[in-house]
């Protein structure tokens, strides 16, 4: 708005007002005089420019964004922490820590015999992707074995400012207001774990629709099938089954909510590929799953906006992901669960990648 106020412009319109006759030259006095004023004025009309940005929730940086949407009771998700299920070979504590990798756990409670939640002590999403034995930071007597074997929730980052951003404008064009539509997307995904949601009305008991009965399908955090302890918490959260209508959760009163996790989809991936010379296909096999896999992520990520339509696996996107390794130079002959045409998944279903072959 004020980029052509610069510090030249602003000089020369006040030496332009100084009267004929008078020595304007630089290095004169009344030039000596202004020309600091000019300055000032000139760094005045930058930060003058940047209230104007931090005014609006378009150009806002992250600290006056925040402010901005709290005028609408919106704040940014903060990091959570990921929870996993432990199998160990025998009742350990609540409170016991453990270490894999780099990440430190601490027993939050029994599931069953020999299995419990373990909350890690990192906040993010890097642990999701950490399985395997884990380590007790303090003897425990008796303990053989003890292993993570399921993310149950996913830990998640703080919400990314752009994320927020759109949540913001989001809040304006959908008014969320006893349990509408817009309502329920907002409470639904302002819970731990949950990263899209899909919302339908839903039969009673009779198998009928009728009025009352909502249908919550679930992605994670990581836009992938959630577990069966993520779903119940959303459950729980939003319409506890036990006094299920009764207004005892976040939805509102006769409100029969029915929360369910979206079905995978299994794709089989055949196709024949020309490689580079010195390549095969084992060389490659691993950047192939990668590439695909984040194909089908991308699919994932994008599953909440295509509402009562099914995602479509395409096979010209997958020889495209493909291309773009290292060390192939063609990719024909594509087929998807062993038919060369795109596959259209359920309106609930997100895609998972099951077997490969790149002959």
């Amino acid at each position: 708005m004020y980029e052509d106020m610069t510090y030249e412009v602003i000089l020369n319109r006040a030496l332009a007002r100084i009267p004929p006759g008078i020595d304007k030259r630089e290095g004169s006095m009344i030039y000596t005089a202004v020309a600091p004023v000019c300055a000032e004025l000139a760094q005045m009309y930058v930060e003058l420019e940047g209230i104007m940005n931090e005014s609006f929730a378009d150009t806002a940086s992250r600290d006056f964004l925040i402010r901005r949407a709290a005028e609408r009771g919106l704040t940014p998700k903060e990091a959570t922490y990921a929870v996993v299920k432990g199998v160990i070979n025998i009742d350990i504590p609540i409170g016991a820590r453990f270490t894999l990798d780099k990440f430190s756990y601490r027993a939050t409670e029994k599931i069953s015999a020999g299995a419990f939640k373990l909350t890690c002590e990192t906040p993010g999403s890097s642990p999701n992707s950490s399985t395997g034995v884990l380590l007790p930071v303090e003897y425990i007597d008796g303990l053989t074995s003890a292993s993570i074997t399921e993310i149950l929730i996913p830990g998640e980052e703080e919400e990314d400012t752009e994320v927020f951003r759109k949540r913001y404008f989001d809040s304006l064009d959908a008014q969320a207001f006893g349990g509408n539509r817009a309502d329920y997307k907002a409470k639904v995904l302002s819970l731990d774990g949950v990263g899209a949601v899909k919302i339908y009305r839903a039969t009673n008991v009779s198998g009928e629709e009728s009025g009352g009965n909502v249908k919550l399908v679930i992605l994670n955090s990581d836009h992938a099938k959630p577990s069966a302890t993520l779903v119940d918490s959303v459950q729980s959260t939003i319409d506890p089954i036990t006094n299920g209508g009764d207004g005892l959760g976040l939805a509102p009163l006769w409100h029969f909510v029915h929360v369910t996790g979206a079905d995978e989809t299994v794709i089989n991936i055949t196709t024949t590929i020309t490689y580079q010379s010195g390549y095969t296909y084992e060389d490659v096999k691993s950047y192939i799953a990668s590439a695909i896999d984040g194909y089908f992520k991308d699919l994932a990520k994008s599953w909440q906006d295509e509402g009562s339509s099914g995602l479509v696996v395409r096979i010209s996107r997958i020889d495209v992901a493909l291309l773009g390794i290292p060390g192939i130079v063609d990719v024909t002959g594509t087929m998807l669960n062993g038919s060369a045409v795109n596959i259209e998944l359920d309106k609930n279903a997100i895609p998972v990648r099951g077997s490969l072959n790149g002959s």
